[in-house]
């Protein structure tokens, strides 16, 4: 992650610009990025401030003023499906992705849903090992072909 220049560093730019110098012969004269002195200059003329902004923080999602509405919905329909509660916020008038309504779920202690056995209701891939091997020699052939395990 990158860091801010220091706040002397940046009065330094400040003053140097201030009394008349370019911003290409501040970044020079500094060795630091033109972008930078510009982009500096820019905001303490706005501002007055020469203070960096602050970094990283919280974020606003704009599922959160819909939350006893989402999670009234998981309680009450317990194996709704990601893309129909996005549908429901559509109608709503909040546009979302299915994905980002199980990151805001997940953000908020729901967990992937489970069958009876405690397995993910999710259809099973094909397993490596002694099981797959099983079921591919207990699997029907095609018809003049050897099964597997099996030589002519």
């Amino acid at each position: 992650m990158t860091k801010s220049y220091s706040l002397d560093l940046r009065q330094r730019v400040a003053r140097f610009v201030e009394a008349g110098q370019s911003c290409h012969e501040a970044a020079r004269h500094f060795e630091v990025s033109v972008a930078f002195v510009v982009r500096l200059m820019a905001a303490y003329r706005a501002t007055g401030s020469l203070a960096p902004k602050p970094e990283g923080g919280w974020r606003y999602s704009k599922l959160d003023p819909h939350r006893e509405f989402l999670i009234r919905r998981v309680r009450e329909k317990g194996d709704i499906t990601m893309p129909h509660l996005a549908a429901e916020l559509a109608a709503l008038g909040t546009t979302v992705t299915p994905a980002s309504v199980s990151h805001w779920l997940i953000r908020q202690g729901f967990s992937f849903k489970k069958n009876a056995a405690g397995q993910r209701a999710r259809a099973l891939r094909r397993a490596s090992g002694p099981r797959s091997l099983a079921h591919e020699a207990s699997a029907p052939h095609a018809p003049g072909a050897a099964p597997v395990g099996l030589s002519r």
